[in-house]
């Protein structure tokens, strides 16, 4: 077997079964789970049936680079929301079947293992998924912390100039999961400076970016910020996002990686090796959803609506605050954050996740020590009702 698979850390959702073994809920109240980031609004209609429409194509193999009908839907919605004049869809654009398996497979296909000592950087606290794509491509994972005095930006600061000199891939995430912060100009300014300098491939994770609240104010992507700065072909630089979030089909697992031709040229050979094209039907219903942008209004519309009655209702008894982005409350506990959720699954039947499992001890800490992310994927009765027993805890715990 490989012996990096030894290195890998149980993922959050099963320690958090761990942290419940032999803990007796409150059966008196229906449970509300808000630990995962599932949506769980209706998937549309049309996505429905364009699947539906197009399963006779499941008799043929599909392509690894996918349908032309797919690549262009997602070209022109890239060009529209992200402000390109032109993304290439033959050559800059792969269909990946979501973006969590594509995030961990592209760094299978960049580290190189006989280097000195590859580095992979991650944000701190991080998708697990990147660590486990380091690990298992024979690098050693390095983490930029994030924390609230910095507003959660990236210090990259953190990091040692021997460290950045091995560096051959770094992970972002904006938004971020599970901060909700959103990367500005200038921090995108420096990282491809650091980038240029030392030669890393930069890896954004943009699958929270259509989830914002203010429709005339969109976050800030990789590719725009690039062709913002002059940096023509998007040099070292492939982002990834996904239809899950946005159009509220993870089932569909369906999403792309965009930006440097010459990385996703490679990326694609070893795609096709891999055997990860996406199944004729997915991708019709694919083109259609990222050709459509109501249903995404109105899905930005619920989340709007549950942050600020959730909010209204935490706001005098925890320090809580409105995210740039994403679906994610990230807040501050009063007692150390798996007893705070381990009481608020026993007393209150609400499962949230403690925020020490999504982060790791770097720089003399755990970021995520005493925080708790708050998925607000449910209805929004139901996060009104889990608003309220969260709410009751912290009174009790006061």
């Amino acid at each position: 077997m490989n012996p990096n698979l030894n290195q890998l850390q149980p993922y959050p959702f099963q320690k958090l079964r761990q942290l419940f073994e032999g803990v007796i809920r409150n059966t008196a109240l229906h449970p509300i789970d808000l630990q995962i980031g599932e949506p769980k609004h209706a998937t549309p209609d049309f996505i429905r049936h364009a699947m539906i429409d197009n399963l006779d194509g499941l008799s043929t193999y599909p392509t690894t680079l996918g349908t032309p009908t797919l690549r262009n839907s997602i070209a022109a919605w890239i060009n529209r929301r992200f402000n390109l004049p032109g993304i290439n869809p033959d050559t800059e654009i792969i269909p990946v079947n979501g973006s969590r398996e594509a995030l961990f497979s592209f760094a299978q296909a960049v580290i190189d293992p006989s280097a000195n000592h590859p580095v992979v950087v991650c944000p701190n606290p991080f998708y697990q998924i990147y660590e486990g794509a380091a690990l298992l491509a024979g690098a050693t994972p390095y983490f930029i912390n994030t924390l609230p005095e910095n507003r959660f930006r990236l210090d990259y600061s953190q990091l040692a100039d021997a460290v950045w000199s091995r560096t051959q891939l770094i992970y972002v995430c904006s938004p971020n999961n599970p901060t909700g912060g959103v990367m500005k100009l200038d921090e995108w300014r420096e990282l491809f400076a650091l980038s240029d300098r030392y030669g890393f491939v930069i890896a954004s994770d943009e699958c929270y970016s259509e989830i914002y609240f203010d429709e005339t104010d969109p976050p800030l992507g990789a590719l725009d910020a690039a062709q913002r700065l002059g940096r023509s072909g998007f040099p070292r630089l492939v982002v990834f996002n996904s239809l899950s979030k946005r159009s509220n089909v993870p089932g569909l697992r369906s999403g792309y990686a965009a930006g440097d031709a010459t990385l996703l040229e490679k990326f694609l050979l070893y795609r096709t090796y891999h055997g990860s094209a996406m199944n004729p039907a997915a991708q019709a219903a694919s083109a259609a959803a990222w050709s459509d942008e109501a249903h995404v209004v109105e899905n930005r519309r619920l989340y709007a609506q549950k942050f600020s009655s959730s909010i209204a209702l935490l706001s005098d008894t925890m320090a809580v605050q409105m995210p740039d982005a994403g679906f994610y409350l990230w807040i501050k506990t009063p007692v150390n954050d798996t007893e705070f959720t381990k009481r608020l699954y026993q007393d209150y039947n609400v499962t949230v996740l403690p925020g020490s499992y999504l982060a790791r001890d770097a720089h003399g800490m755990n970021p995520g020590k005493n925080y708790v992310r708050i998925a607000l994927v449910a209805s929004p009765q139901e996060c009104i009702e889990a608003m309220n027993r969260i709410k009751s805890l912290v009174i009790q715990l006061s």
